[in-house]
């Protein structure tokens, strides 16, 4: 197992939602407070090469969280930007890491990147059978190129570099802003202020028909932190719950713990997305012992309640 004691540890993306829970847990097996790095964007646009250059050095350890990302209407209206932004900003840097001899990469994918139509529940060895759902597919297969080449430097340079994909991720201190957030946080927003409006009815995106499983950013972080010390092959490993529930379904939990009493109506003109996402958790589980251990209407409730406490 690799010790985090006296490494010095890069988190991009560490000032954000998941990146604060990912010190925690980072500081909990072990490493040191100073010895993590944590470079913001306004001085570190790691879409430039030298910047890439200059945060991994002297660096043992790499976790790359950060991604220009967002929900099904960010990814329909600045597909290309999605697209340059995730793939230059994780290329440079593993191409960087390797040059600097980091000892380790670890490297956050997206479920996106798998393909529309996925034997459900999704095990790593489909993630190439067929092309991603359209509207996250620039998304989704930049940040899978960052897999291939991954296991290209594995091969050719011997550079330990790992790659995680975890299935939908929410939580407290997640993004509720409507032009970007994800489903959990949308929702929520968009509910907390139908209630603070004393509207009747709350539009919903699509049909609900589709399915998604979610992560507690909690959870997620353990897992990212356990496969940094325990997990080391080329091979990409789900991190999820191995439990879907329906965007229906979803939408009536929020409004029943949240209270609000109103009327549902789908915008059936608006896409689902994704048919259905749920994960095969097995080679977590056996190669570096995760589970998720939140469950899901706890992990609502802790989303809602902070978001309440911190709402404008």
């Amino acid at each position: 197992m690799l010790s985090l004691t006296d490494k010095r540890i890069l988190v991009t993306g560490g000032a954000g939602f998941l990146g604060g829970e990912v010190i925690e847990q980072m500081v909990a097996a072990g490493a040191q407070q100073d010895k993590i790095t944590v470079p913001r964007s306004a001085d570190y646009d790691l879409r430039i090469l030298s910047n890439c250059q200059r945060v991994v050095e002297n660096q043992d350890i790499i976790i790359h969280l950060a991604a220009h990302v967002g929900g099904i209407g960010l990814n329909r209206e600045k597909p290309a930007e999605l697209f340059y932004d995730n793939l230059m900003m994780g290329t440079q840097l593993i191409h960087s890491a390797y040059l600097a001899g980091v000892e380790k990469f670890v490297c956050v994918g997206t479920i996106c990147a798998y393909p529309k139509f996925t034997p459900v529940p999704f095990r790593e060895d489909d993630l190439w059978n067929g092309y991603p759902e359209e509207t996250n597919a620039p998304y989704g297969i930049a940040k899978k190129a960052l897999l291939v080449q991954l296991q290209a430097y594995r091969a050719q340079y011997d550079f330990n570099g790992i790659y995680l994909l975890p299935v939908n991720l929410y939580g407290p201190k997640d993004n509720f802003d409507p032009s970007s957030s994800h489903v959990i946080p949308a929702l929520i927003r968009k509910v907390y202020e139908a209630q603070k409006r004393g509207d009747k009815k709350l539009p919903a995106w699509g049909d609900g028909s589709p399915t998604r499983e979610f992560l507690y950013s909690t959870d997620a972080a353990r897992g990212i932190v356990m496969a940094t010390q325990k997990y080391d092959s080329s091979e990409p490993v789900n991190l999820g719950t191995n439990n879907e529930i329906s965007i229906r379904n979803l939408v009536e939990l929020i409004c029943e713990l949240m209270d609000f009493e109103g009327e549902i109506f789908w915008e059936t003109d608006k896409p689902n997305g994704q048919p259905r996402r749920c994960l095969d958790t097995s080679r977590a589980q056996n190669e570096f012992g995760f589970s998720a251990l939140t469950d899901f209407k706890s992990g609502l409730k802790n989303t809602i309640n902070w978001y309440r406490e911190n709402a404008n």
